[in-house]
C-alpha cells in the first residue's frame, strides 16, 4: 500500500497550497471553492491515514516489494460470478435515480428506487438461488 499512500499524500500536499492560492486570488470572497478544496485535502488525508494504519496491520503485498516479480502476485484473487445481469440492472436503476434527482422527476426517482432495491437484493442473493447456488 506504499504506492497508494504516496499518491494520496501527494494529492493532499498539492491541494493544500492550491486552496491558499485560490483564496488569495479570489480575495477570500468565494468560499465555495475554498471549502471544496479544504474538504478535498481532508478526504485525501483521511484516505492516506487509513491506508497507513491498514498497511501496518497486514503483511506486505507483492506490489509493495520493489524487487518483486509478476509471478509473486499470481493466484486466486476472489470469487466472481461468471455470468450476471444484476450489475447492469443496478447501474440502470442508479442512472434513473440520479436522472430523477437532476430534473426533479420524483415519479422517475420513486420508480428507480424500487427497481434499485430489487436489483440490489438480486445482486446480493445471487449465489443463494439459481444455477450458482451454494
Amino acid at each position: 500500500m506504499k504506492v497508494e499512500i504516496r499518491v494520496f499524500s501527494a494529492i493532499a500536499l498539492f491541494l493544500a497550497p492550491v486552496m491558499v492560492v485560490y483564496g488569495v486570488v479570489t480575495s477570500w470572497k468565494e468560499w465555495v471553492g475554498v471549502v471544496g478544496l479544504a474538504l478535498s485535502v481532508a478526504m485525501c488525508a483521511l484516505i492516506t491515514a487509513y491506508l497507513w494504519v491498514t498497511s501496518r496491520r497486514i503483511d506486505e503485498r507483492p506490489e509493495d516489494n520493489p524487487h518483486g516479480e509478476i509471478a509473486d502476485g499470481a493466484g486466486e484473487l476472489g470469487q466472481f460470478p461468471p455470468y450476471s445481469w444484476w450489475p447492469f440492472w443496478a447501474g440502470l436503476a442508479a442512472a434513473g435515480l440520479f436522472a430523477g434527482l437532476a430534473v426533479g422527476g420524483w415519479w422517475l426517482f420513486l420508480i428507480s428506487a424500487g427497481l434499485a432495491g430489487v436489483a440490489l437484493v438480486g445482486w446480493v442473493f445471487e449465489y443463494y438461488r439459481g444455477d450458482y447456488a451454494h
